[in-house]
C-alpha cells in the first residue's frame, strides 16, 4: 500500500519528503515504502527532500538506503538539485553520503553550474572542496564563470577565479564571461574580473568587450573598460568602432576625443 502512487508516479513518500515532514516519512519507511520508486520523471523521494533543502529527512532517508544514483528525465540528482537551490547543508550531508560531483544534467551542466548560475557561494564552496572541477563547462562551452558573470554574481565570479577559473574562457558562440558582463552592464562583476587582467582585445566573435559595453549604454562600463586601456580604436568583424555601436550621446562624448586623439 505504501508503494502505491499518485499522478504521474508520485508516492505518498516523495509528498512527505518534499514537504519536511519528518515522522510521516519514518512512518511511511516502517511500513515498507520503497525509497528509490521513481515518479515518471525520475524524481525520488531524496530528490524532493534535497531540492526543498530538508537535511534532517534526507538524512533520514539515507539511514534506510536511499540511493543518490538516482536521476531525473533531464540527468538530474539530488546533489545537482539541492545545489541549484542553495541548500548548502542538504549538500554538505549528501557529499558525505557517496553523491557524486560531478554529476551532470543532459546538457552538461553540473552542480557546480547550477549553483553559480543561482549565485549560491556556500554551495560552490562545498564543491569545490569536494573535487568539483571550476572549468567544466556546458555541452555549448558555457563555463561557471561565464554563467555567473551573466547573471551578474559578483562574489561568485571572485570566488571562482580565486579558484582557477580561466577567465577567458569562451562559448560556442566566442564570448567570454567579461564580454557577457560587459553587454548586460553588471559592473561589480567586470571589477571582479578585471582584477585578473582579462582579454581586452577583439574576441573569437569578432568583437571586444568595449563594444558590447558601448551597445549596451552602460556608461560606467564603458568608463571601467577604459580604465583598464580597452582600446576605442578597435574595429568589429563588421569594422565598426564601440562609438559606432552606441546610441548614448554621453558615451560619444566619452569616445570620441579618445579617437580623436589617435588620430592627431
Amino acid at each position: 500500500v505504501c508503494t502505491m502512487s499518485f499522478k504521474c508516479g508520485t508516492t505518498a513518500l516523495m509528498v512527505a519528503s518534499y514537504n519536511g515532514h519528518y515522522e510521516c516519512v519514518r512512518e511511511l519507511i516502517m511500513q515498507g515504502a520503497d525509497i528509490n520508486y521513481q515518479r515518471e520523471t525520475g524524481s525520488t523521494a531524496l530528490f524532493f527532500a534535497s531540492q526543498q533543502g530538508h537535511k534532517e529527512v534526507v538524512k533520514l532517508l539515507f539511514e534506510f538506503g536511499a540511493s543518490t544514483e538516482c536521476r531525473t528525465k533531464d540527468g538530474g540528482t539530488a546533489l545537482t538539485a539541492a545545489s541549484q537551490h542553495g541548500h548548502a547543508k542538504v549538500v554538505d550531508t549528501l557529499l558525505k553520503n557517496g553523491a557524486n560531483v560531478h554529476d551532470q544534467l543532459n546538457d552538461g551542466a553540473t552542480a557546480l553550474f547550477l549553483a553559480a548560475q543561482e549565485g549560491h557561494v556556500t554551495v560552490i564552496r562545498h564543491l569545490l572542496s569536494s573535487g568539483a572541477k571550476v572549468n567544466q563547462a556546458r555541452e555549448d562551452a558555457t563555463a561557471p564563470l561565464w554563467m555567473a558573470a551573466q547573471m551578474g554574481h559578483s562574489e561568485t565570479v571572485r570566488v571562482l577565479l580565486l579558484r582557477g577559473a580561466d577567465r577567458d574562457a569562451e562559448r560556442h558562440d566566442g564570448s567570454t564571461a567579461l564580454f557577457k558582463a560587459a553587454f548586460k552592464g553588471h559592473n561589480g562583476v567586470i571589477e571582479e574580473l578585471l582584477k585578473f587582467s582579462p582579454s581586452l582585445g577583439l574576441l573569437k566573435n569578432g568583437s571586444s568587450a568595449l563594444h558590447a559595453a558601448a551597445m549596451s549604454g552602460n556608461i560606467k562600463t564603458v568608463l571601467l573598460l577604459l580604465g583598464a586601456d580597452a582600446d576605442p580604436t578597435l574595429v568589429n568583424k563588421s569594422n565598426e568602432l564601440p562609438a559606432d555601436l552606441t546610441k548614448s550621446d554621453r558615451i560619444l562624448k566619452i569616445l570620441r576625443p579618445k579617437l580623436l586623439n589617435v588620430d592627431s
